[in-house]
């Protein structure tokens, strides 16, 4: 089975996500002592997470121009909401494109 434009999208937006999450990650305690002792790894880290956060947002929007929704309204959803509102948008674009492509979801 081929990917849809869609698909592509939520997939790439999803893989930014979870390099944001992973760079977050290591900011946090089990290896924030290693982070912060050097200048040089923190402000890569913080680099590399404000980066995939973006990334992550312009997949979103373009997922969601492709489905037809509201740009603005999910994009929205993600930055206010975040992390959790970002996991939402994913959940429920990955749903709307399921819906939109079955055709079984169609005729019920």
């Amino acid at each position: 089975m081929q990917e849809t434009p869609v698909q592509r999208a939520l997939n790439a937006a999803t893989a930014a996500f979870v390099v944001a999450v992973a760079a977050f990650a290591m900011l946090l305690p089990p290896l924030s002592g290693h982070m912060l002792d050097s200048v040089l790894r923190t402000t890569f880290v913080a680099l590399l997470l404000a980066a995939a956060l973006f990334l992550h947002w312009i997949f979103l929007a373009i997922a969601a121009r492709r489905l037809g929704r509201s740009v603005a309204g999910w994009v929205a959803l993600s930055v206010v909401l975040c992390p959790v509102g970002s996991v939402a948008a994913l959940v429920l674009l990955h749903w709307f494109r399921a819906d939109e492509t079955d055709p079984a979801a169609r005729a019920a």
